[in-house]
C-alpha cells in the first residue's frame, strides 16, 4: 500500500499553491474520511440546492472507489461523530449557525460568484466531534468545495471519462488549513457538443442509450459530472439534426440543473430553440423573419416561458437553419434592420417570462460569420449583452473588443474550437490544437475584456479530453498560467493521470507531439479542401507538399512520429492493467493515430514517386502503406473494445461529410526490367531525369564541416543487383563502396576535411557500376576556402547551398522598450520555439523609428544583389477593426512588422488576412503566414537582419533567406540540426 502524501491544491485541478487539503500521515492533527470502524458522514441541508445533495454523494462514491467503502450522506448531523458538513450561505441552518457563531470566516463569501471556504473544526456542533466544513457562496461554489476534497484524495475529474484509475488505500485521512477560494477568472466556463454525428451520437444510440436511441438524459448527466469536476458551469448541448434536441426531453433541464450547471445554446439557436430540429414547416410556417415574424415569436416566447424557471444564458440570434446565414435578400441595411427587430423581440420575451429586468438577464451574441459583418454595419447591441469573439475555427481570435467596446457593461466572450467541421478542411477525429497557442490566443482575449463567457467547441468531447482540461482551467483560474507551464501542461496532465513513473518521456512525447501537428494537422495530411467546388463533393487527396528528397523534410517527419510511437508502445506494454485503458485513450491512441496517418499518407506519395522511378521498392512501401490503413482501423476498434466495450462506436476514423483523408489513399505498382537495373539517386535530386544526364548532390562546406548527405543505390528490376562505388578524390568518403540488395541502399557521403585543397571550387565523382556494365555518376563538391576562417564566422548564420536559416530566438540583440518585450514562447512554432514581440495588448509601435523595438540576426553571404527573404510569422489577426489608432499613410487593418537588411529598404508584411482568402486558407493549415521581402545585399559578407515590431504580438517563428538555392518543401529548411 502507498504511503507517500498526495498533495492537491483545492483552488485548482493541479498543483498550483501550498495545498489546503492533503492526505495526511502518521503524524500531526488529521480528519478521518477512513480508518479501521471510523467512517465519516457528509451531512447537507434539505433546503440547499439539489447540486449539494449531487455533490456529496458524488464524493461519496469517490471515497468508496480509493477506499472500498463508501461514506453515508444524510440530511443534517444528528449522530455524527466526524462529519463533512457543506453547505451554501443562507440555505444551510448549520452552515449559517457556525457564522453567527463566529466559527467560520466568511470574508470575501458573501454576494460572491463560485467561492468557497474550507476548514476543520473541533466539535462544530453539538455531538459531532470533528468536521471539515465546505462552505459555499453560492450552489455551485460549494459543489466546488466538496468535489476538491475528491481531487484531494486522488480521484481524477476524469475518473469516468478517461477510465483515470486511483491508488487504493485502506484509510484515507485529511490535513486541512483554512482556505478561501478565488472568483473564477471567467464567469461562464463551458464545452458545447458539435459535430456530434460520428461519435457521441452513434455511441449514445447503439451503446449507452439504447432505449432512447439518442442523445438524452443519461448521457447528459455524465457530460454535466464532468463539467462540475473540473469546475466549470456552461453547457451547449448537440445540436445537428440527427441529435434529439436537448430541449425536446423536459428531463434533460432537469439533470442540468440537479449539476448546477446553466444552459445555453450555439450562435445560431436563439433563446436555446434548436432550429435545426425542433422547427416544424409544415406547422410554423417558413423559418423567415420577415414574412413570418409572428410564427417565429411565438415559438421563440413559448421556449422563453420554459426556460424561465432555470438558469440560462439566453443566446440572442437570427440565422438560417441550422448553421447557415439567415434568410432574406442580400441587402445588409435590410439583414440589420432584420436582424436588430428580433433581438429586441427576443429580450422582451425574456424579460416577460423570467420577470425581471432586461439588462439583468445573462444573454449573450456572437457574431459568427456572416453575422459580424451585419453586427459591422451598425446593429445596435444593447450594452448588457456579452459578445462572445469566435476564432477562425482555427485557433486564431479573428476579432476581439475594440477600445470602446471594451467599455460595455456586458464585456466579452469566446468561442473556441477544438473540433471543426468546414472550409478549408475539417479536424474533427484528433485534437491536436497546441497549448501554447491556446494560451496565447485566449489570454489575449481575456485581457481584452473577454471574462464573461468561455465556450470551447469540444466536438464530441473524446479525443478533446486535453483541451478541454485546458480550457476551463484556464477559464477558472487564468493566472495561474503561463507559456512555461501551457508547455508542460500535458504533461502535467499525464501524470496526474497516471502517475509520475514516465515523466521524462510525457515530456519528450508531448512535446514532439505538439511541434508535428502544429505544422499540419494529421487530418490535413490527405492535403485535400472541403467545399472547394461543387463538382467534386468528397476532398480530393494528393502528394503532401512535405518533400521526400528536400532537406530530409519527409523523412524527418516519419522518424520523430515513429520515435514517440515506439516510446508509447513500449510504456502501452509496461502499464499496468488498472492504467491501460487511460493510457490508451490519453497518450497512445493520439500519437499512434498519428504516426499512423502520417505514415500512411506520405508512404503512399513515396509509393507514387518510386512507381514513378520504376523502383523495386514500390511494393514495399505499397505493403506499409496498407498496413497503416488496416492498423490504423485495428488501433481504432481496440479504443471501442476498452473497457468491455464501454466505449463502443466512440471512435471513429471516419468523420465529417466531405473529407476522405482517412480512406486508402492511390498506390501504384512499378514496371520492373526483366533483370537487375542499377538506379541512383542523390539526396536533393527529384528523382526523374528528364533532360538531365548528371546528378549532383549539395554542396560541402566547412563552415558545416560535420554534414553528411547521402545517395540511393535502387533496384529497377528483378533479381538481386550488386554494386560497386569509387570516388575520384581521395577526400570524398563513403560508407559503402559495394553492395547486394534486392530493393535499395543508401550510402552516406562524408568530407575529410584535411584531404580538401583550400579552393572556392572542388570537385569530384562518386561512380556507380553494376554487374551488366551500367553506370551512374554524382557530382560531389567541396567548399573550402582559405578564407573567412570557420572561426571568424561562428557567431554567424552562414550561407550553404544557397540558402541561410534563422530560427527566431536564435537572434544577436535585442531592443525593447517600456511597452515592448521580446517573448521566448517553448514548445510552439515550426521550430518549437517562437518569439512574441511584445504583448498584444500593448500600444503599436512606429515601426520606422529608430526608437522601435527590434530583433537582430547576424549573417554572412558569398553573393550580392537581391535576396528573397521569407519569415515566417504565426497568423494573427488584428485584435479589433478599430484599434483607437489613427495615423498618417499606416493601415489600421493589418498587423505588421519591419524586416531590413543593414541599412536598407525596410519592408512591412503582415501577420493576418482575411479569413476564407486562399491566403488564409494556406496559412492556417500550416499555422505559418509565410511572407516573403526582396531585399538587397550591397557586398558579400556580413550584415545584419533586422525584424522590427510595430504590432505587438506579432509571434516570429523562423527567416529563411534565399539567395538563388531555395528548393522545393512544406516548411522549408530547418534551422535545427
Amino acid at each position: 500500500m502507498k504511503k507517500s502524501l498526495l498533495v492537491v491544491a483545492l483552488g485548482g485541478f493541479l498543483l498550483q499553491a501550498p495545498a489546503q487539503v492533503r492526505l495526511a500521515g502518521k503524524k500531526g492533527e488529521y480528519f478521518p474520511l477512513v480508518k479501521g470502524k471510523e467512517k465519516a458522514v457528509i451531512c447537507y441541508d434539505n433546503n440547499d440546492a439539489l447540486v449539494v445533495e449531487r455533490s456529496a454523494r458524488m464524493l461519496a462514491e469517490d471515497v468508496a472507489c480509493v477506499t472500498g467503502s463508501s461514506l453515508k450522506v444524510q440530511q443534517g448531523t444528528a449522530g455524527v461523530d466526524y462529519a463533512i458538513i457543506a453547505g451554501t450561505l443562507g440555505h444551510s441552518r448549520t452552515i449559517d449557525q457556525l457564522v453567527k457563531a463566529g466559527r467560520i470566516d466568511t470574508t470575501g463569501l458573501t454576494g460572491a460568484w463560485e467561492r468557497y471556504h474550507v476548514t476543520m473544526l473541533k466539535s462544530p456542533v453539538k455531538g459531532v466531534k470533528k468536521a471539515v466544513v465546505v462552505v459555499g457562496s453560492d450552489r455551485r461554489g460549494t459543489a466546488y468545495g466538496v468535489l476538491s476534497i475528491s481531487r484531494a484524495i486522488g480521484v481524477s475529474p476524469w475518473r469516468w471519462w478517461l477510465d483515470a484509475p486511483t491508488t487504493k488505500r485502506s484509510s484515507c485521512m485529511l490535513q486541512v488549513k483554512p482556505f478561501t477560494s478565488r472568483t473564477p477568472s471567467v464567469r461562464y466556463r463551458g464545452v458545447f457538443i458539435n459535430d456530434e454525428d460520428w461519435g457521441l451520437l452513434r455511441w449514445s444510440r447503439h451503446h449507452y442509450e439504447k432505449e432512447l436511441g439518442n442523445i438524452g438524459p443519461r448521457t447528459y448527466a455524465a457530460v454535466c459530472e464532468l463539467l462540475l469536476r473540473l469546475n466549470a458551469n456552461y453547457l451547449c448541448p448537440a445540436m445537428h439534426e440527427a441529435s434529439l434536441a436537448f430541449h425536446r426531453l423536459p428531463e434533460n433541464r432537469l439533470v442540468a440543473d440537479t449539476f448546477a450547471i446553466v444552459m445555453g445554446s450555439s450562435h445560431c439557436e436563439p433563446l436555446l430553440l434548436n432550429t435545426a430540429s425542433e422547427w416544424d414547416r409544415g406547422k410554423y410556417g417558413a423559418w423567415d423573419y420577415n414574412n413570418n415574424r409572428r410564427g417565429v415569436d411565438s415559438v421563440l416566447n413559448a421556449r422563453a416561458q420554459v426556460l424561465a424557471p432555470f438558469e440560462n444564458v439566453y443566446t440572442l440570434a437570427l440565422r438560417g437553419l441550422h448553421d447557415v446565414a439567415m434568410s432574406g435578400g442580400d441587402d445588409m441595411i435590410e439583414r440589420k434592420n432584420t436582424m436588430q427587430a428580433a433581438l429586441a423581440a427576443q429580450r422582451r420575451m425574456v424579460a416577460e417570462a423570467t420577470g425581471q429586468a432586461e439588462e439583468t438577464i445573462p444573454q449573450a451574441f456572437t457574431p459568427y460569420k456572416e453575422v459580424l459583418d451585419v453586427y459591422d454595419k451598425g446593429l445596435q447591441l444593447p450594452d448588457d449583452v456579452t459578445i462572445i469573439w469566435p476564432d477562425d475555427n482555427y485557433g486564431y481570435m479573428k476579432r476581439l473588443s475594440s477600445p470602446d467596446e471594451q467599455k460595455r457593461s456586458g464585456r466579452s466572450g469566446v468561442y473556441y474550437h477544438a473540433s471543426y467541421l468546414g472550409r478549408p478542411h475539417d479536424h474533427l477525429w484528433m485534437n491536436t490544437q497546441s497549448p501554447c497557442h491556446m494560451y496565447e490566443e485566449l489570454k489575449k482575449a481575456y485581457d481584452l475584456t473577454a471574462d464573461r463567457i468561455w465556450l470551447l467547441n469540444a466536438g464530441d468531447i473524446k479525443s478533446c479530453e486535453f483541451a478541454t482540461d485546458l480550457f476551463l482551467a484556464m477559464a477558472y483560474d487564468i493566472d495561474a498560467f503561463d507559456y512555461q507551464r501551457c508547455a508542460d501542461y500535458r504533461t502535467e496532465w499525464t501524470c496526474q493521470l497516471l502517475g509520475d513513473d514516465y515523466k521524462e518521456a510525457y515530456h519528450d512525447i508531448f512535446r514532439t507531439f505538439y511541434r508535428l501537428a502544429f505544422q499540419r494537422r494529421p487530418e490535413g495530411m490527405g492535403w485535400g479542401q472541403e467545399w472547394a467546388t461543387d463538382d467534386r463533393a468528397v476532398e480530393q487527396t494528393t502528394d503532401t507538399e512535405f518533400s521526400l528528397t528536400n532537406y530530409r523534410e519527409a523523412e524527418q517527419r516519419l522518424a520523430d512520429y515513429m520515435r514517440i510511437a515506439d516510446i508509447a508502445e513500449e510504456l502501452l506494454v509496461k502499464m499496468p492493467a488498472e492504467k491501460r485503458s487511460c493510457f490508451y485513450e490519453a497518450v497512445y491512441y493520439p500519437v499512434k493515430g498519428c504516426e499512423l496517418m502520417n505514415r500512411m499518407a506520405i508512404g503512399a506519395q513515396k509509393n507514387r514517386w518510386y512507381a514513378l522511378q520504376h523502383r523495386a521498392a514500390t511494393a514495399s512501401v505499397k505493403a506499409e502503406v496498407k498496413n497503416c490503413y488496416d492498423s490504423l482501423q485495428v488501433i481504432t476498434q481496440n479504443y471501442n473494445s476498452l473497457e468491455k466495450g464501454k466505449w463502443d462506436h466512440i471512435m471513429s476514423m471516419v468523420q465529417g461529410v466531405t473529407a476522405s483523408y482517412y480512406n486508402m489513399p492511390e498506390l501504384r505498382d512499378a514496371e520492373l526490367a526483366d533483370r537487375p537495373t542499377l538506379g541512383v539517386l542523390a539526396e536533393g535530386e527529384y528523382g526523374t531525369r528528364g533532360p538531365r544526364t548528371m546528378q549532383s548532390l549539395p554542396v560541402f562546406s566547412k563552415y558545416q564541416p560535420n554534414r553528411s548527405y547521402y545517395i540511393e543505390v535502387y533496384n529497377q528490376g528483378k533479381g538481386q543487383l550488386h554494386w560497386t562505388a569509387t570516388a575520384s578524390k581521395e577526400w570524398i568518403c563513403l560508407s559503402m563502396t559495394a553492395g547486394t540488395t534486392d530493393l535499395q541502399q543508401r550510402i552516406m557521403v562524408f568530407v575529410d576535411w584535411t584531404k580538401v585543397p583550400q579552393s572556392a571550387e572542388e570537385t569530384g565523382l562518386v561512380t556507380f557500376r553494376d554487374d551488366e556494365g551500367s553506370e551512374q555518376t554524382v557530382i560531389v563538391s567541396a567548399f573550402n576556402p582559405a578564407l573567412p576562417s570557420v572561426d571568424d564566422l561562428k557567431s554567424l548564420y552562414v550561407e550553404d547551398n544557397g540558402v541561410i536559416v534563422i530560427p527566431a530566438a536564435g537572434y544577436a540583440r535585442k531592443k525593447e522598450n517600456q511597452q515592448v518585450k521580446m517573448i521566448e514562447v517553448p514548445n510552439l512554432g515550426c521550430e518549437d520555439t517562437i518569439i512574441m514581440m511584445g504583448d498584444p495588448t500593448q500600444p503599436r509601435q512606429n515601426s520606422r523609428s529608430t526608437n522601435a523595438p527590434f530583433l537582430e540576426y547576424d549573417f554572412y553571404t558569398w553573393e550580392q544583389g537581391m535576396v528573397d527573404v521569407y519569415t515566417y510569422v504565426m497568423p494573427t489577426f488584428t485584435t479589433s477593426v478599430d484599434r483607437g489608432f489613427a495615423g498618417h499613410e499606416r493601415t489600421n487593418i493589418e498587423t505588421q512588422y519591419g524586416v531590413r537588411i543593414d541599412d536598407g529598404v525596410q519592408m512591412h508584411p503582415a501577420t493576418n488576412s482575411w479569413e476564407y482568402a486562399q491566403q488564409w486558407y494556406e496559412s492556417v493549415q500550416r499555422n505559418a503566414r509565410i511572407n516573403k521581402c526582396t531585399l538587397y545585399v550591397k557586398t558579400p559578407g556580413r550584415h545584419t537582419l533586422r525584424i522590427v515590431c510595430q504590432d505587438p504580438g506579432t509571434m516570429l517563428q523562423k527567416i529563411v533567406i534565399d539567395l538563388g538555392g531555395l528548393k522545393r518543401s512544406y516548411m522549408g529548411p530547418s534551422a535545427v540540426k
